[in-house]
């Protein structure tokens, strides 16, 4: 069993930045994939950034290349999404889900676990 917390949500202005965090238990971190999705009220989750185990190799949605970036601390079993220039449309609850077996590119329904969520709320 995978358990998965995010921290680091909150308001800010467009144009501003936010890192979230997200702590992981159980399993070999080191090993599985990790990625951040988010949901908008009225909208399926969607993928933003992912990150392989051993090879740390990232994928990000289209949306937002070149502004977010995934990252991971292996000996702190955390992964991080640094976020930069931030638009209102960013606006969303950011999920991290761990998927034991893939890798960066991998579906969303790949991933088996998942963590409770943070809202990130960016304000025009």
């Amino acid at each position: 069993q995978v358990q998965l917390v995010e921290s680091g949500g909150g308001l800010v202005q467009a144009g501003g930045s936010l890192r979230l965090s997200c702590a992981a238990s159980g399993g070999t971190f080191s090993r599985y994939a990790l990625g951040w999705f988010r949901q908008a009220p009225g909208k399926e989750r969607e993928f933003v950034a992912a990150i392989s185990g051993i090879s740390a190799s990232t994928n990000y949605a289209d949306s937002v290349k070149g502004r977010f970036t995934i990252s991971r601390d292996n000996p702190k079993n955390t992964v991080y999404l640094q976020m930069n220039s931030l638009k209102p449309e960013d606006t969303a609850v950011y999920y991290c889900g761990a998927n034991l077996y893939g890798s960066s590119r991998s579906p969303r329904e790949q991933y088996a676990y998942w963590g409770q969520g943070t809202q990130v709320t960016v304000s025009s």
